[in-house]
């Protein structure tokens, strides 16, 4: 198996990686400035991030090395399970078909620990959670860069208020993009934790992702492009 590279976190979020991901106080502010506020709205958030993906990242390290541990007893169980016999069979260790049996045990033990404790599907978790942070906050990073240029270049679209609401905007869509994924990193573990009917329970207590609300009203559905709509037809009116 090849080695993996090692995944170091994006940077000093600004807090300790070992809290609870309970999030900071919203800075609050004068907007006589409209600039300065939205780039320390924008700090604040950046911030979160980091600290969200540092915090994966650190918690990772000790479910790898737990499950790596347990796999390794693992192979050495199955292997040492499946030698020991044939090597009392042929007479070459006599007496050792029981250590055998015993190591096919602890072997055994060790996969259910590592699959109880969910060590190895934890640490992936963590990992993909912590990318998927990385990827929006560098999205997010080019559209704020973006919004920059085009306020000190020009020439600006709308009012200063229109503005400002677009960045606010933008920042509110990857703030909640953030909080999708660690609900649904602990959506995931809550199903895994509590096997057996757990995920019909789970569904029932609105812990799987919602359905996204559509934009059409209920009952309607969106006509094709360059279609008109077709209108009911009226009877004609009766002959007197």
């Amino acid at each position: 198996m090849s080695q993996q590279p090692e995944m170091q976190p994006p940077g000093p979020p600004g807090g300790d990686v070992h809290r609870d991901l309970t999030g900071t106080p919203f800075p609050l502010g004068d907007w006589g400035e409209p600039a300065e506020r939205l780039d320390e709205l924008y700090r604040w958030v950046e911030s979160n991030a980091l600290r969200t993906a540092e915090w994966y990242l650190s918690d990772r390290v000790w479910k790898r090395r737990s499950a790596r541990l347990l796999r390794i007893g693992t192979a050495a169980g199955v292997i040492a399970g499946a030698a020991l016999p044939l090597l009392d069979l042929t007479g070459v260790a006599e007496g050792t078909a029981g250590w055998g049996y015993l190591s096919l045990l602890l072997g055994a033990a060790c996969l259910a620990c590592d699959r109880y404790f969910g060590l190895t599907s934890g640490w992936i978790r963590d990992v993909a959670t912590a990318q998927a942070v990385q990827r929006r906050l560098q999205a997010l990073q080019f559209d704020w860069a973006s919004e920059s240029v085009r306020e000190v270049l020009g020439p600006t679209e709308g009012t200063a208020s229109e503005a400002a609401e677009r960045c606010l905007g933008v920042l509110r869509r990857f703030s909640e993009d953030v909080t999708e994924l660690v609900r649904a990193e602990t959506a995931d573990w809550m199903v895994e934790f509590r096997s057996g009917p757990a995920p019909l329970a789970l569904q029932s207590v609105g812990v799987m992702p919602a359905r996204p609300e559509s934009a059409h009203p209920a009952g309607r559905f969106p006509l094709p492009p360059g279609t008109r709509p077709n209108m009911p037809r009226q009877r004609p009116p009766e002959a007197r």
